[in-house]
C-alpha cells in the first residue's frame, strides 16, 4: 500500500535549493550530521506508521512529528546560514 501523498520529509527534497549546501554540511560539520540523522530517521518512523508498516501510538507519533519539525528548523538554519 503505498500513497503518493505521503512523501518522505528529506531536506533536499523539501529544500531543493539548499541540497548541495544540505550535502557539503553533512560531510563537513558533525553536529549537523548528527541532527541530519536524527531527522531520517524519526522521518522514517513516522513514514512507516502513515503507510500502516510500524504502528505507532497517537501521543508517540505526535512528539516524533514535533521533534522531526523541531530538527528540520535547526537544519534549515545551519543549512541556510
Amino acid at each position: 500500500m503505498h500513497n503518493s501523498s505521503l512523501l518522505p520529509h528529506a531536506l533536499s527534497i523539501e529544500f531543493p535549493e539548499l541540497a548541495e549546501r544540505i550535502k557539503q554540511l553533512k560531510q563537513e560539520n558533525a553536529h549537523f550530521a548528527k541532527q541530519l540523522e536524527a531527522h531520517d530517521a524519526l522521518d522514517k518512523q513516522i513514514s512507516q506508521d502513515e503507510l500502516g508498516v510500524k504502528a505507532i501510538e497517537d501521543h508517540t507519533l505526535h512528539a516524533m512529528k514535533q521533534q522531526r519539525a523541531r530538527l528540520k528548523d535547526e537544519l534549515y538554519q545551519l543549512a541556510k546560514g
